[in-house]
């Protein structure tokens, strides 16, 4: 068995790069001309307020998941991370459903169920460390403001 500090920074590795694979679906579906066309609602951030956040967001993800990992016990893991695994299917769909196929109502629902899904992976991380819960509130507070715009992006051009 390697020794406990290689194990934990593989386990650092691995969440970061699972992460990084659900950012890819923002990079190969970029908002683009139609995007930029959309009537937005107020509020709305400069275009280069989004790659900043979310990169570190991101990070912050990969962070919260790491520690829960490496806290929760063995017995206990699968029920601590399978939402967090779910809401990063879902925050990855959600570049392809608005900005790739312009499904904005479709989109703003994949938001709301990631939102419930953060909440829930919230909920599950406090349960074993109250820290990994704590670095996933910031990511909340985007995809609220996410679901926000998205609906108000959906009203005003829908």
């Amino acid at each position: 068995m390697p020794p406990r500090p290689i194990r934990s920074f593989s386990l650092l590795l691995a969440w970061l790069l699972l992460v990084g694979l659900a950012a890819l679906t923002g990079i190969f579906t970029p908002p683009g001309e139609w995007y930029a066309s959309l009537a937005k609602p107020p509020f709305t951030p400069p275009n280069l307020a989004f790659p900043i956040a979310w990169s570190l967001l991101y990070l912050l993800m990969a962070l919260a998941a790491w520690r829960a990992t490496r806290v929760a016990p063995a017995g206990q893991r699968v029920t601590v991370l399978w939402p967090f695994v779910a809401q990063l299917a879902a925050n990855a769909l959600w570049s392809p459903l608005f900005f790739g196929l312009h499904w904005m109502g479709l989109a703003l629902a994949d938001l709301l169920l990631l939102w419930a899904l953060i909440v829930l992976t919230i909920r599950r991380f406090a349960g074993v460390s109250p820290l990994a819960a704590w670095l996933l509130a910031p990511y909340l507070a985007w995809v609220s403001l996410a679901a926000y715009l998205n609906a108000g992006v959906w009203w005003l051009n829908g």
